[in-house]
């Protein structure tokens, strides 16, 4: 049973024990243990069907662990939650299918701004038996203008490029101040000028305090601000350290089974 109320101890962000996920008759992640610190910046690595998207739905509770002895789940430096108490403290940021990330059907026909204030509710929309508040709705203008996105408020979202979507839907993430940010795939399907400007906004947001994990496999979607890298590899964890450590020639190629070469430029790495 899920206990209720929203009161968060601790400087852990998540802590897993000995976890292992199964998606049906196939288990997908084995024998996990990660610690990622509350406001921390943490990139997780690897190639496609590593379990990197299993991972996140882990964490958000979205799927749960198979029960061992020795396992544990704590998020916030708790092992039980009221879900909809535990989305006040972290957003999530997903790329679904061919890169779009609308949460229901009904959001391709909302306004920006209603879009993002129906993130409290964690619907597709403002239905008519939704009661929005004035905060909330002072605290989605706020998202939108840490998104610099107010001249969204009033286009209708399917009308949007794919980086202005991505936009709207990071607001709807930051409507409750999370103090942690989940992000899978951030850049998936955006040309370059709205990667940039979605990495960008996110550095900014990295330097307010908001903490990022980020889950990739494009080395370009690492910020400059991510100093932990973790390398996930057939569902296990292959590596967990410094970027300068991780994120070498040798340590890629190894991960993704090709010979990787990484470039600079300035702050930033590319990969070919």
């Amino acid at each position: 049973m899920l206990e209720s109320g929203d009161l968060v101890s601790g400087n852990e962000f998540l802590e897993l024990r000995n976890v292992n996920v199964a998606r049906g008759d196939r288990v997908v992640l084995h024998d996990v243990n990660l610690t990622i610190r509350a406001g921390e910046h943490v990139a997780i690595l690897g190639p496609n069907g590593c379990g990197k998207s299993t991972l996140i739905l882990t964490m958000t509770c979205q799927i749960y662990p198979i029960v061992n002895p020795g396992m544990q789940v704590r998020i916030f430096g708790r092992e039980r939650w009221d879900l909809t108490q535990l989305r006040k403290h972290f957003g999530v940021v997903s790329a679904g299918l061919m890169g779009r990330d609308l949460p229901g059907e009904r959001t391709a026909v909302t306004k920006g701004l209603d879009a993002v204030i129906a993130g409290f509710f964690a619907a597709s929309t403002l239905w008519p038996n939704l009661h929005v508040t004035a905060e909330m709705r002072e605290r989605a203008w706020e998202a939108l203008e840490r998104m610099e996105a107010t001249h969204l408020a009033e286009q209708l979202v399917g009308e949007l490029s794919a980086g202005d979507q991505r936009r709207i839907m990071v607001a709807r993430a930051l409507v409750h101040r999370p103090r942690q940010l989940l992000l899978d795939e951030p850049s998936n399907a955006l040309d370059l000028a709205a990667q940039r400007g979605l990495r960008d906004t996110l550095r900014r947001l990295a330097a307010e305090g908001t903490g990022l994990v980020m889950v990739t496999h494009h080395l370009g979607d690492i910020l400059p601000e991510i100093e932990r890298v973790i390398l996930l590899r057939d569902g296990r964890i292959v590596g967990d350290g410094a970027r300068e450590e991780l994120l070498t020639e040798t340590r890629l190629s190894e991960l993704f089974n090709t010979r990787v070469r990484i470039g600079r430029d300035e702050e930033w790495l590319h990969s070919w």
